[in-house]
């Protein structure tokens, strides 16, 4: 990273470096100017204690992982948490129901209803994330007159989906879930959408749930639009 790129996960303060390397392998972690503590303390942690840590929303490990990481895999955990809440949905859709010929018109109907609910998971995450970007942007970049690096705000928002691997569990025990926790699922990634937010912003918990609250109204906006369009997915796969 370049210099003054990391951050002191205690204070924020930007760091050049978080240690200096001396000889025979010797390391030293750099200590903030401004508040005295480790710039980054997570360096010598084990992944798992920061996997914990994120997990409850510390705002020093979300400081760790955005800031001071080159942790890129944010569109490839996107479309993975994507394809297992298209299943999900399309597993809901079907219930238990087979089909006694693999080969028939039904089996692929069905792959293509995959195929829709899986854009539409799309365009949901797309609605909720264009909504949060362009609330910040008015908010914090026009009429406050500060700094919104986009790019880096909707990295943190789609690594904050994390949580939505928790679906997993559901698609392979496939009937062992309920409403109850795919609710609790949606809290949580909604929980860590907000803290991303403060830690990318360093704003308040009100400046980050108010933006949430209108991604998931925008979100659901959205899925309320597609079902009320004139054509479903059955009747686009009829047509085909």
């Amino acid at each position: 990273m370049e210099k003054e790129a990391f951050r002191c996960v205690e204070c924020n303060e930007k760091a050049a470096e978080l240690h200096r390397d001396y000889s025979n392998g010797i390391l030293k972690i750099t200590i903030c100017e401004s508040c005295q503590k480790p710039v980054d303390k997570y360096i010598e942690y084990d992944p798992v204690i920061i996997l914990i840590d994120a997990i409850l929303c510390k705002t020093q490990a979300f400081r760790h992982i955005l800031f001071n990481t080159s942790l890129n895999i944010h569109w490839k955990l996107c479309v993975f948490c994507l394809l297992c809440e298209a299943y999900l949905r399309w597993s809901l859709l079907h219930g238990s129901e087979q089909s006694s010929d693999p080969a028939d018109i039904i089996r692929y109907t069905k792959e293509w209803e995959f195929y829709g609910m899986f854009g539409l998971a799309a365009l949901e995450l797309s609605a909720f994330c264009g909504s949060v970007l362009w609330f910040l942007w008015a908010w914090v970049g026009r009429l406050q007159g500060g700094t919104v690096e986009l790019s880096l705000l909707l990295r943190a928002l789609l690594l904050s989906c994390y949580g939505k691997v928790l679906l997993i569990p559901a698609v392979i025990w496939e009937h062992d879930y309920s409403p109850l926790c795919l609710g609790l699922i949606k809290l949580f990634v909604l929980t860590s959408n907000s803290q991303a937010i403060r830690v990318i912003l360093n704003s308040s918990r009100r400046l980050s749930l108010l933006a949430v609250c209108l991604g998931l109204l925008s979100e659901t906006c959205a899925a309320q639009a597609c079902k009320k369009l004139p054509w479903s997915i059955q009747d686009i796969l009829t047509f085909l």
